[in-house]
């Protein structure tokens, strides 16, 4: 742990200006300069950065970077759960180490077969979880919604959760990224309610909130050639306000990391390969497990073809129209004219 954070640290001072980074400095899911003393202590098995770290996060109502901490810390404890069991043992009503202990728990019984029946069996202590932490944190909530999706709960159960998540936080991204994927596996053709609830919540959000990203998210359900045809201009649409979100964070910035890597896998889906290789510049080293491994067992290398794709694709339109550079006419949803937008 403490070799891939100095691996992170060096990358990001290489990385101050928009490059390609080399498929050897290229990281996976690398924390953040918030996140990685958190991790490096864990593996230490000591808890007390994890604990300022998301005391913080708490008090300063920083609800997605919590929400992703907590996942972060859950997600190491499943290897390495020392830390998380001392710090239980030393503040057991702890709302942060609470949180990350349900997490926990989710995380655990999600690859199980039997995970309906498991996560069925979890949710009444993942809620009780979530009405402990105080009426202002909408992260409990988010992870009773993911419990309640395993165990595939009724829709008025669900719900019942969600008005819970969105009256803490109306604009919460992981509630609403639970309550999307929960639509999502409810039907497998409902791309258009996805992507109606997507950009409803998206239209309601703050200018630079991340939940103006979620219509990206909802791009994901469309997965046949079909259904691309069908929303091809929503899905731009949502391409063009992400890569808008995507302007507003520094270039090679893990936090965007995850954000931009979704960009690009739409953006090739729609051959949009130029707008593909300027968020590629902008990710800079920092590749995210998802959406990679939705369709592969190794993400990184999904990400390394992909990204290696594009350069291909942007050197043989440079050759045939000799015009690689910036310039190029724009579209009316806000992409550079390609083929296939008439």
């Amino acid at each position: 742990m403490l070799r891939a954070f100095l691996r992170t640290a060096a990358a990001r001072a290489r990385s101050r200006s928009p490059r390609p980074a080399p498929d050897d400095d290229v990281l996976l899911d690398a924390p953040d300069d918030r996140l990685a003393p958190a991790l490096v202590a864990a593996a230490r098995g000591e808890h007390a950065a994890a604990a300022g770290l998301l005391a913080g996060t708490r008090e300063n109502a920083e609800w997605d970077h919590r929400d992703r901490y907590a996942t972060r810390l859950a997600a190491f404890a499943r290897s390495r759960s020392e830390w998380l069991d001392t710090w239980r043992a030393a503040a057991p009503d702890d709302p942060d180490a609470l949180l990350v202990a349900v997490r926990l728990t989710v995380h655990r019984h999600w690859d199980s077969p039997a995970r309906a029946e498991l996560l069925h069996q979890v949710v009444p202590t993942v809620v009780a979880a979530a009405e402990a932490a105080g009426p202002v944190d909408p992260v409990p909530w988010r992870t009773a919604l993911d419990a309640a999706r395993g165990a595939r709960a009724g829709h008025a159960e669900f719900e019942r959760l969600w008005e819970q998540a969105v009256r803490r936080c109306p604009h919460h991204y992981g509630s609403h990224v639970a309550a999307l994927e929960y639509l999502a596996a409810a039907s497998p053709d409902a791309h258009g309610e996805c992507l109606d609830f997507a950009e409803t919540a998206a239209q309601e959000a703050p200018e630079d909130a991340l939940v103006r990203a979620l219509p990206l998210h909802a791009a994901l359900t469309c997965r046949t050639p079909a259904a691309l045809r069908a929303h091809r201009r929503r899905l731009h649409t949502a391409a063009d306000r992400a890569i808008t979100l995507s302007a507003a964070h520094p270039a090679a910035d893990p936090w965007a990391a995850e954000l931009r890597n979704l960009l690009v896998h739409v953006l090739v889906c729609l051959e949009r390969h130029r707008d593909a290789a300027e968020q590629l510049l902008l990710t800079g080293p920092y590749v995210t497990s998802f959406p990679w491994d939705r369709d592969t067992d190794d993400p990184l290398g999904g990400f390394l073809r992909v990204r290696a794709d594009v350069r291909a694709r942007q050197g043989e339109a440079a050759t045939t129209t000799g015009a690689a550079g910036p310039g190029r006419p724009r579209s009316g949803h806000g992409g550079r004219v390609r083929p296939g937008d008439h």
